[in-house]
């Protein structure tokens, strides 16, 4: 990545941070990003908070139907990452 991608990578991070109305980070995301982009993020918390609280991969399948590629995905990152750790503790 570039410097000036970093720098505006962290404003964008920094600037997500400082909002506190969930109306308007709707409306910044649906701005940002699209409806499909929205609703794989909105589904890949929902399979990770399900991952976290015990689900099996079916089950999460089941209720989200995620891609198992995506699931496995997000099971790395709820095991070995940082960011569904710190929103899902066990």
């Amino acid at each position: 990545m570039s410097e000036n991608l970093d720098r505006e990578v962290k404003e964008l991070f920094e600037t997500l941070a400082k909002i506190k109305n969930a109306e308007l980070l709707n409306d910044l995301f649906i701005d940002l990003c699209t409806r499909k982009e929205v609703d794989s993020m909105a589904q890949r918390l929902k399979a990770a908070k399900l991952l976290a609280e015990g689900a099996t991969y079916e089950q999460v399948i089941a209720e989200t139907e995620i891609s198992s590629a995506t699931l496995s995905r997000v099971s790395k990152a709820l095991k070995y990452g940082k960011g569904y750790k710190a929103l899902y503790k066990k």
